[in-house]
């Protein structure tokens, strides 16, 4: 049962991680300080203990709850379909979109990996992804198929880094990654 006050809750947490996707965009994760996401959430800094015991858990749900939320995207976007190059690129520019919309995630994938506290779960994610991959390529009757998930993967975050950099969708990035499995 929800009450009120576990509704406000997660409407303050909620409130702590998209602030923190605003903050990522301009400062990146490196000059995402808790003194400033407080005052960009308008909370105190206690609430935000209360809500995370320390920047580093911060950012493992930061970078948590955007990629679960993509995936849950992904998944949906997929549904139904048969494995192969068709459902790889459904899932891949359902990806993209998801990035463009969260601005901030340019900082979760660019900086992630140096930062101690997620850089192991984004080599998790990143295996996660590939696996979910995999079947599309062996059905592409790739000879290595996780292999060329694992590939996959990269060049589709990759993609992403460039459309956030050029501030918007790329068709001709697009044709390329569609050209890649084709």
């Amino acid at each position: 049962m929800v009450t009120s006050r576990s509704a406000a809750a997660a409407r303050t947490r909620d409130r702590l991680i998209e602030a923190g996707l605003r903050l990522a965009e301009r400062t990146g994760l490196a000059g995402l300080s808790v003194n400033l996401l407080v005052d960009e959430a308008g909370v105190s800094k206690g609430t935000f203990f209360h809500h995370f015991r320390d920047r580093a858990s911060y950012l493992l749900a930061l970078h948590g709850g955007f990629h679960d939320r993509l995936l849950a995207e992904m998944l949906t976007a997929i549904e139904g379909m048969t494995p192969g190059a068709e459902r790889l690129f459904a899932a891949a520019e359902t990806y993209l979109e998801g990035c463009l919309r969260d601005r901030g995630v340019r900082a979760l994938l660019l900086e992630a990996r140096a930062e101690a506290p997620i850089a192991e779960v984004v080599r998790a994610r990143n295996a996660q992804g590939a696996e979910l991959c995999a079947a599309d390529f062996k059905a592409m009757g790739r000879p290595y198929p996780l292999d060329a998930a694992r590939l996959w993967v990269g060049m589709v975050a990759e993609a992403a880094l460039v459309e956030l950099d050029e501030g918007g969708r790329r068709p001709a990035t697009r044709a390329e990654l569609k050209r890649f499995i084709g």
